[in-house]
């Protein structure tokens, strides 16, 4: 036993659960958990400069590095702006402990300083909520939520924490051996499959006539990338990502059919629309993998495969539900089917593939094949905005293979969904919540994650400028990541949706011009302005070598409202 204060306690916890990076705005109602981190230099604390750029970052950092992320802020306003951060957490189920000061015990349901009632605010986005009164029980119900994080379908948990229980007096166990009833970190076990579904799932795949394989974020959380790949080279089937989990499975493989989302290409729709049997691993069906829940025909029979059992029939009722771990399922599949021949499904996988190859190969841009070395033919080239699609190629061309991209909610996305490809599992890290404000955040998330590898994040102008903040964050801190900011001067998507259902009625969607460069260059990063297509690949390649936080900043046709619209 050691004495110590409940504020040194909660920060022993996070070192015992093995926590490297804590993300925060400071606090007063927690400064007995900050002064406690002055000890403890095994764990870097990341101070932001807005609350949902510190949850952001915790969730990017927690995606990349499958550690949980930890993040903190002060009682009522701090947590409402964190709050952002916690419902992308719970919609992408990514475990996340968030530690929020409270205040005093004898003043609480007085509506004092800053009092919310934390517990009610956070229960509907979060896996659980709990508020630690008692010292003493900061062991016990700290390891129980970074337990609660990890468990079964991954998810943020919120712990709230009196300014003035901080500061009492506690002994704190020594660190324990499993068994003597200590409190510790829990020991996690896997999810494994019942035999009778393994052999049911064989014998409805081996019947099909047109399956379909769609997977989602369980099989990149749960490590089971590969042994997918290894699965659909036995035995043919095509594989579709759910949305934004482009990189569940490698993109270029010849099994691969495409992505579900905003925009996929017509023939996974089409295919998908006749296919008899579909097994859906590691995803829970959401509404844009689904295209409103209208993806599978009423003759389609469902196997859906994941670790917990609660999203079963929630967008479509499965004729064959089996709780597993991902790559728990993959393998026990495997095994089953060995000596089984190929299905039918050959020469659809590779039309399929195919057909992707062909949606999503971006063309170098217009511009540059009217430039070279001796001259510029000025009537082609268009010196005022750049091609989009130019750019993916461009980009695609000279990044590393492991290359992280992480992207906000936009317009732009269109581009990047549609062009850039994804072949190892944890290369891209999005919301599926489509927050905005999203990407830069995250980017130095997964920078710190994986300080080795070259981090992008793409974000569109009204996106961008909700965290912008957050790039003197990345500054202060030395995470050289590379932003890349589109820039129409508009809320894009909402000026398409606009367009589209009330033509020529322009309300609130006009933003100014601002000049994000000149801002990354004053915060002490490299920042740069592009307008037109052959000056964006030296850019990108300063702002790589720059060594140092970076942000190019695109100017684009405002008329061009999406990868296929425009007014």
């Amino acid at each position: 036993m050691a004495r110590m204060t409940g504020g040194r306690a909660v920060v022993e916890v996070l070192q015992r659960e093995g926590i490297s990076k804590v993300f925060c705005v400071p606090g007063e109602s927690y400064l007995g958990v900050l002064d406690a981190f002055y000890d403890y230099q095994d764990i870097e604390l990341i101070s932001s400069r807005h609350e949902g750029g510190a949850a952001f970052m915790a969730e990017g950092f927690a995606k990349a590095s499958g550690e949980v992320g930890v993040c903190m802020a002060t009682r009522g306003v701090g947590s409402a702006n964190l709050s952002i951060g916690v419902h992308t957490a719970y919609q992408d189920s990514t475990p996340m402990v968030v530690l929020i000061g409270q205040v005093e015990r004898d003043f609480e349901y007085r509506e004092a300083f800053q009092e919310v009632d934390l517990l009610t605010f956070f229960k509907p986005i979060t896996k659980w909520a709990v508020h630690i009164r008692d010292a003493s029980r900061i062991p016990e119900l700290l390891h129980r939520a970074f337990y609660v994080a990890r468990c079964g379908r991954p998810g943020p948990v919120v712990v709230t924490l009196p300014h003035d229980m901080l500061g009492d007096q506690m002994n704190m166990p020594d660190t324990p051996s499993f068994g003597a009833g200590i409190p510790g970190p829990y020991k996690l076990s896997r999810v494994v499959p019942a035999k009778g579904d393994i052999e049911q799932a064989r014998e409805m795949l081996l019947q099909a006539r047109k399956p379909i394989l769609l997977v989602g974020g369980g099989v990149v959380r749960s490590g089971a990338s590969d042994a997918l790949q290894a699965f659909v080279e036995k035995f043919p089937v095509p594989v579709a990502t759910a949305f934004r989990r482009f990189d569940a499975f490698p993109n270029e493989h010849p099994r691969y059919a495409g992505w579900l989302g905003f925009g996929p290409h017509r023939a996974l729709l089409d295919y998908i629309k006749e296919a008899d049997v579909a097994l859906v691993i590691g995803t829970r069906l959401s509404q844009v993998t689904t295209q409103d829940y209208t993806l599978f025909s009423p003759h389609t029979r469902l196997i859906h495969v994941d670790v917990s059992e609660d999203i079963f029939g929630k967008s479509y009722m499965p004729a064959l539900p089996i709780v597993a771990d991902a790559n728990e399922f993959i393998h026990a599949l495997m095994s089953a089917m060995e000596g089984c021949k190929p299905g039918a499904a050959g020469d659809d996988v590779a039309q399929l593939h195919e057909a992707y190859m062909e949606f999503s190969t971006a063309r170098k841009s217009a511009s540059d094949e009217y430039i070279d070395d001796e001259h510029v033919d000025d009537e082609h080239v268009d010196d005022e905005y750049v091609d989009m699609e130019g750019v993916m190629h461009d980009l695609l061309h000279t990044v590393p293979k492991d290359t992280i991209v992480t992207s906000d909610a936009g317009n732009f996305f269109g581009w990047v969904s549609k062009y850039y490809r994804f072949n190892s599992p944890g290369t891209y890290i999005g919301p599926t919540s489509g927050a905005m404000g999203y990407g830069l955040p995250a980017a130095i998330g997964a920078k710190l994650a994986h300080p080795n590898q070259t981090v992008i994040s793409f974000s569109g102008d009204g996106g961008f400028m909700m965290t912008i903040q957050e790039f003197d964050t990345a500054v202060r801190y030395n995470v050289p990541i590379v932003s890349i900011v589109v820039n129409n001067a508009m809320f894009g998507t909402i000026r398409a949706h606009q367009e589209h259902h009330f033509p020529g009625r322009v309300v609130g969607t006009l933003l100014s011009n601002s000049d994000y460069a000149s801002v990354a260059s004053s915060f002490g990063g490299h920042g740069e302005r592009v307008t037109c297509n052959r000056d964006f690949l030296p850019a990108l390649k300063r702002a790589l070598n720059s060594n140092k936080p970076a942000l190019i900043e695109i100017m684009t046709d405002p008329n061009i409202l999406s990868v296929s619209k425009r007014l």
